[in-house]
C-alpha cells in the first residue's frame, strides 16, 4: 500500500503521542464531581426545557465541568406524583412542579391558583417574587424540599366551550366543564353554579368530542398542543387562575454541593426562570393568533363580576379558613381584598 515498516511505526508512535496528549483533556471535560437529574413534565420544545438546556450548559462551563445537569423532559421519569416521591427520596435531585399539584404535599402551594385573584402578570410577579412566594417556599422547606427563589411561568388559564362564550359569571350556571382532579377547581366552579367534572387530561379530548362536557379550561399553549380547538368553538379569556412551576431540589442533594457550586447553580436556575417567563408570555400571545386562524372565536369578558360572585358565594371565605390567616393576609397584600 506504499507504506514502509519504518513510516508505519512513525505514524503509530505519533498517534500514541497525540492520543496521550488528548486523553487527559477529554477525561477532564467529561468527568463531573456532581451529576444531578432534573425531571419535568413538559415537552422538549417548551420554553422551560429550552432555557433549561442553556442553563445546564452555563452551569457546566462556570463550574469547569464539576457539575453536570441531566434533563429528563416529558414525564420520562414518571408522572408528577411519582417523581415527587423520587425527589423526596433523592432518586431525582431536581424537579419542576405546579404549585397546584404540589399542594397534595404542601397545601399552601396552591394559593397562587386562587380564582380571579391575579388580574395580570405584574401582580403575579409582585406576589411570587415577594412575600407570597417567600411564604410558600418556607412551607415547602418543611417537607425537606428546597424551592428556588424564582417560580417559572405556566400561564393564565382560559375557558373554552363548544356551546357558548363565557361573557359573565351567569354563563357558568349549569355549564358542564372538565376540571383537573383538585378541590380548588371543583370548589370554584361549584361556586359559579357550574357542573364541574374531574377528568384526567388524557381523556379531555374525547370527553369534549362526545359531549360528556361542554368545555374545559387551560392555558392557551396547552389548548393548542392538545388540539382542543378541533372540538371547541369559543375561547373566553377569563384568566381565572394563574399557575407556575416551582423549581424544587432535594435538600440533601443541594446541601451536598460546595458553596461556590451551589451559588452557580442557583444563579443560573433563577436567571433561566426569568427568561422562560418572557418566552411563555410571548408564546401565549402567538398561540392566540394561531388558534383564531384555526377557527376558535375569542372574547374578553369583564372579570370584576366573577370575583364578586365568588365573594358572595363564600368561596374566598372558605379558602381563607383552609389556608389560614397568615397566608391569606399575604395574598391580599398583593392582590387586594378578596374575602
Amino acid at each position: 500500500m506504499g507504506f514502509s515498516r519504518r513510516s508505519l511505526l512513525k505514524t503509530t508512535a505519533a498517534s500514541a503521542v497525540l492520543s496521550g496528549l488528548g486523553a487527559p483533556f477529554v477525561a477532564r471535560a467529561q468527568q463531573a464531581e456532581f451529576t444531578y437529574k432534573f425531571a419535568n413534565n413538559l415537552p422538549d420544545t417548551h420554553p422551560l426545557n429550552i432555557r433549561a438546556r442553556e442553563m445546564a450548559a452555563a452551569i457546566k462551563t462556570e463550574t469547569n465541568g464539576k457539575f453536570d445537569l441531566q434533563i429528563f423532559p416529558n414525564n420520562q421519569l414518571g408522572a408528577d406524583t411519582d417523581v415527587l416521591s423520587q425527589l423526596r427520596s433523592g432518586g431525582v435531585e431536581f424537579f419542576t412542579m405546579s404549585g397546584l399539584i404540589l399542594a397534595t404535599l404542601v397545601p399552601a402551594a396552591s394559593i397562587n391558583g386562587m380564582g380571579f385573584a391575579f388580574p395580570d402578570y405584574p401582580t403575579v410577579w409582585k406576589a411570587m417574587d415577594g412575600d407570597l412566594g417567600a411564604y410558600v417556599r418556607k412551607e415547602v422547606a418543611k417537607a425537606n424540599i428546597i424551592a428556588f427563589e424564582k417560580i417559572w411561568d405556566n400561564g393564565f388559564r382560559q375557558t373554552t366551550s363548544s356551546t357558548k362564550p363565557i361573557t359573565g359569571p351567569g354563563d357558568y350556571k349549569g355549564f358542564k366543564i372538565r376540571v383537573p382532579v383538585s378541590p380548588l377547581w371543583t370548589s370554584m366552579f361549584k361556586a359559579f353554579d357550574a357542573a364541574p367534572a374531574s377528568i384526567n387530561f388524557n381523556e379531555v379530548y374525547s370527553a369534549l368530542q362526545t359531549k360528556i362536557v361542554e368545555g374545559q379550561e387551560n392555558p392557551l399553549a396547552l389548548i393548542s398542543t392538545a388540539k382542543l380547538y378541533e372540538v371547541q368553538k369559543f375561547c373566553s379569556l377569563t384568566n381565572h387562575m394563574w399557575d407556575g412551576y416551582w423549581f424544587l431540589a432535594n435538600r440533601r442533594a443541594l446541601e451536598a454541593l460546595s458553596p461556590d457550586i451551589r451559588t452557580v447553580v442557583e444563579k443560573n436556575v433563577n436567571a433561566a426562570a426569568l427568561k422562560a417567563r418572557v418566552d411563555t408570555e410571548k408564546l401565549n400571545a402567538t398561540v392566540r393568533e394561531d388558534l383564531a386562524a384555526k377557527g376558535l372565536t375569542f372574547n374578553q369578558p369583564d372579570l370584576t363580576p366573577f370575583r364578586e360572585k365568588l365573594r358572595a358565594a363564600g368561596f374566598y371565605s372558605e379558602w381563607k379558613t383552609k389556608y389560614g390567616e397568615e397566608a391569606w393576609a399575604i395574598l391580599e397584600k398583593s392582590v387586594g381584598k378578596l374575602s
